[in-house]
């Protein structure tokens, strides 16, 4: 794999395609690593939650991939990719290499996607317990400004209904697959003065990330084309 220093850039577009190894067989890996200085807020089995990250590494296994330990498969992946540092990492079954780009007013999405298995969020049965699999619809999202926490939560919302609508007009008949993935980065807030009478930070950051908001429409407009775009010719197959 390529060293770090390689990978480093803070444009999804940018992001760098790489490879690894299982059951055999090479499998693409997809690395977009802005470094430091930016928080994410992602439903990733590794660097999920909210906090400072400093890469993303979406991986391709095989179908049936049945690994238990995803986690440490996810950081032997990074290291092996020369990341340092908390970062967060994806895995689905579906194709990386037919990733899907997108941006809008400089707010960008990368998608990834396979919908062989979907369907609707709200239907009968319990639910389960089992370990999470590989996502079928991984979501990328990249905006240039600082987010409050609440507003990083909104964007993870607004991503997902531009996802759903996405689905929806391409006659998909479903919300998503069982195992979505999502991350969202921003800036960091710039830390504030110790001084008593400075300011507060959170003026500094977006307080909301709705589909109405500026923020919020443009990440909208850019995950809805990359979806849209990702999972088009899966249906026309």
């Amino acid at each position: 794999m390529l060293p770090r220093t390689l990978l480093a850039s803070p444009s999804l577009a940018d992001a760098a395609l790489l490879t690894h190894t299982e059951q055999g067989r090479s499998w693409p890996v997809l690395v977009w690593a802005p470094g430091p200085g930016v928080r994410m807020v992602s439903s990733a089995v590794l660097g999920g939650g909210i906090g400072e990250r400093a890469w993303v590494l979406n991986a391709q296994v095989p179908p049936g991939y049945d690994r238990l330990d995803p986690v440490a498969h996810l950081r032997t992946l990074a290291s092996g990719a020369g990341l340092e540092g908390p970062g967060v990492g994806l895995m689905t079954a579906a194709s990386v290499e037919n990733r899907r780009h997108a941006a809008d007013g400089g707010a960008e999405a990368v998608v990834t996607a396979g919908i062989g298995v979907r369907g609707w969020a709200a239907v009968p049965g319990a639910g389960g317990v089992a370990a999470p699999r590989p996502g079928t619809i991984n979501i990328i999202v990249s905006l240039p400004v600082p987010l409050t926490d609440a507003a990083l939560v909104n964007a993870v919302a607004t991503a997902t209904e531009a996802k759903v609508q996405a689905l929806v007009e391409l006659g998909a008949d479903a919300s998503g697959t069982p195992t979505d993935a999502v991350c969202v980065a921003a800036p960091s807030a710039p830390s504030a003065p110790s001084a008593p009478s400075a300011p507060s930070t959170a003026s500094s950051a977006e307080s909301f990330a709705g589909p109405r908001s500026l923020w919020g429409a443009r990440l909208a407009r850019a995950v809805h084309r990359a979806t849209y775009e990702a999972c088009a010719g899966l249906l026309r197959a």
